[in-house]
C-alpha cells in the first residue's frame, strides 16, 4: 500500500486542490489518511479505484447515449 500526497493526487485526478476536499467531504471522493500533525495522505489504490470508476461512469454515458440516437 502506497500513500500519496495532494500533488499527486491532483497529478493523478486533474482534480485541483479545493475539488478534492470538497468531493472527500461529500463522500464521492476518498477521504484523506492522518499522517500526523497536520500531514495528510491518500491510499493510492483507493484514488485509482475512483479514476477508473469515473471512466467508467463515462463510458456508461456515452454507451446510454449512442443507444437514445439510435447507434
Amino acid at each position: 500500500m502506497r500513500i500519496i500526497r495532494l500533488k499527486e493526487v491532483m497529478e493523478t485526478t486533474g482534480l485541483g486542490r479545493s475539488s478534492i476536499y470538497k468531493y472527500a467531504q461529500e463522500g464521492s471522493f476518498p477521504k484523506p489518511v492522518s499522517l500526523g500533525g497536520r500531514s495528510s495522505g491518500w491510499v493510492l489504490d483507493e484514488v485509482e479505484e475512483w479514476v477508473i470508476e469515473q471512466i467508467a461512469k463515462r463510458d456508461q454515458r456515452l454507451e446510454e447515449e449512442g443507444m437514445r440516437a439510435g447507434g
